[in-house]
């Protein structure tokens, strides 16, 4: 009998009781043979490695996919503000990991297919697998292009099948459709929300075809090498509506408060929530909160994010009634405060920031935390909970465990009135179903279809895109790596180029600070420590590490690098 490896990632520690996103950790080898294939406890043991896939907060000290993807924006690093890449590399796991994965999504398909298990029992096992499949091969198309499709368990002698070209990007993300849909038709219902489900592959369905509509209406070739596809575009718009459609006509629902989605000890309660991570003090922890708090410096939001907000009269900046003034006035306890700018401001601005700035000269110790100060003033509290966690479970690295959203309804209702609205098929009642629902929590107005125009409107859309656009950053802001893939997918990537949108690396506004240790612009933090990021048609595509060419003269590198 042969003993096979197909992977090399450990699985995260157990989860137990209530958090039982890991029941077991997988094997490392086995028996490939149709009786190993045919023990479901196998196949759940392969299946559960892939829930290590979805990073979340992170895991112990590592960071996770929310607050620390820093590149867009919507943040300013407190170290660094250039790209991802900057110089091509000779090997990334960015490359490298998806593949580790679409080999044991292959494997787990042909085993599965091999064994005496009942039909519905194989499907729905091969759509765990495929899902996963299709998960890896999007992340690769995002960040890569083209890149090579397998859909099978290859021999590590078949040279031909190893060093093939790259398949057109068009093509990878078909077979990822075929793929999703193929999960949402046949993985088994499961009400338990830390576990992948049918409602888990439609709103990850929902995410890939946006991103993949959009992408195909706003792309060129001159910067993407494919020019834009309206039938293409509208086809995966579509594709995306109705996933969006099936996932609101079941039983999900809003949660009171937006920053409970965020930083509540457990989100088995939330309505809001279709896939989540679970986190135990006593087994998985992370540290995003105490990255929010750090003493060396914190990721602040920008000016250019910060303006984005709109004022409770539901106008932007440039036309609102109420008070624009944003500089913060000195307190009672001697910290520079935006209590009173915020008060007039979408309310979802007031959960995601601290109340007063943080900034050298003038740190800031939120619920008793060590003082910390923010590349841009403003403190990101959003991830915080004071309440329910000690001081020291919230001020080490390693110890907090606050539950993370992956897949929740209000990306959903950001998803369906996007797609309809590219697609110029979103009406009054759609508004109405989906991000007003999130205007009311946030205190807005309703949306309409005919808003009035924003002067602060640079992407060359209408004034309803726009206007959902806006909706969408400002719910999502920091969350989960959106709204960097967000401007590659609407062509506006050039949107992070600080020579021509100096806002981006701007923050808070401390006029009233006397002998300020901060260096300024017309009285806003600079906090681009005179570093500039300067966009390149490049940026769209990362590139191909080098020892992937040299072992495979099939492939070219990305244009550009």
């Amino acid at each position: 009998m042969k003993k096979l490896f197909i992977y090399g990632v450990t699985a995260l520690a157990m989860l137990t009781g209530c958090n039982d996103l890991l029941d077991k950790s997988p094997l490392d080898t086995f028996t490939n043979t149709p009786a190993y294939w045919s023990n479901t406890d196998n196949l759940d043991n392969q299946c559960n490695t892939f829930y290590n896939n979805f990073t979340g907060f992170g895991n112990g000290a590592s960071g996770g996919w929310f607050y620390f993807k820093t590149i867009s924006d919507d943040q300013v690093d407190a170290e660094s503000h250039n790209w991802t890449y900057t110089n091509v590399v000779a090997s990334s796991t960015n490359w490298s990991a998806p593949f580790t994965e679409i080999r044991r999504a292959n494997y787990i398909i042909a085993g599965v297919q091999s064994s005496s298990l009942d039909e519905a029992t194989k499907a729905h096992y091969e759509g765990l697998a495929r899902m996963n499949r299709a998960w890896e091969y999007y992340q690769l198309v995002r960040m890569y292009g083209d890149v090579q499709w397998i859909d099978k368990v290859i021999d590590p002698a078949d040279n031909e099948a190893l060093y093939r070209p790259r398949t057109d990007r068009d093509e990878v993300m078909d077979h990822v459709l075929a793929d999703i849909n193929y999960a949402c038709e046949h993985i088994t219902a499961n009400s338990n929300r830390q576990r992948f489900s049918t409602d888990m592959a439609y709103a990850m369905k929902a995410d890939i075809t946006l991103y993949e509509g959009t992408y195909c209406k706003y792309r060129t070739q001159a910067e993407n090498g494919k020019a834009a596809d309206e039938s293409r575009a509208n086809k995966y718009l579509q594709e995306c509506v109705s996933a969006c459609e099936y996932l609101m006509a079941k039983n999900y629902s809003l949660s009171n408060s937006y920053k409970a989605n965020y930083n509540s000890v457990s989100l088995a309660s939330n309505p809001e929530m279709i896939f989540y991570k679970p986190y135990a003090q006593s087994s998985l922890r992370h540290s995003t909160i105490d990255y929010t708090i750090n003493t060396s410096g914190t990721h602040g939001i920008s000016k250019d994010a910060f303006d984005s907000f709109l004022f409770l009269d539901g106008k932007p900046l440039a036309t609102t009634s109420k008070n624009k003034d944003d500089a913060a006035v000195l307190d009672a306890d001697k910290n520079y405060s935006i209590r009173e700018v915020l008060a007039v401001r979408d309310k979802r601005l007031s959960e995601i920031l601290d109340p007063v700035l943080s900034f050298r000269g003038h740190a800031y110790s939120r619920a008793g935390v060590a003082a910390f100060t923010t590349s841009t003033g403003y403190g990101i509290a959003k991830y915080d909970n004071p309440e329910e966690l000690s001081v020291s479970d919230r001020n080490n690295i390693g110890y907090q465990y606050t539950d993370c959203p992956l897949y929740w309804i209000s990306v959903i209702y950001l998803n369906f009135a996007e797609a309809k609205a590219e697609m110029g098929s979103l009406t009054q009642d759609d508004l109405n179903n989906s991000i007003n629902k999130l205007q009311a929590r946030a205190g807005l107005p309703a949306m309409t279809t005919t808003p009035d125009a924003d002067p602060a409107n640079n992407m060359g859309v209408s004034n309803l895109i726009w206007e959902i656009r806006r909706c969408r950053r400002c719910e999502l802001i920091m969350d989960n790596w959106y709204r960097y893939w967000d401007l590659i997918r609407w062509h506006q990537l050039d949107k992070l180029d600080s020579t021509k949108y100096p806002n981006t690396m701007l923050g808070a506004n401390v006029s009233n600070v006397p002998d300020c240790e901060e260096a300024t612009k017309n009285g806003y933090i600079d906090a681009s420590d005179a570093q500039i990021r300067t966009y390149e048609a490049k940026h769209y595509f990362y590139p191909i590490p080098t020892t992937q060419l040299t072992l495979n003269k099939n492939m070219k590198q990305n244009p550009g690098w």
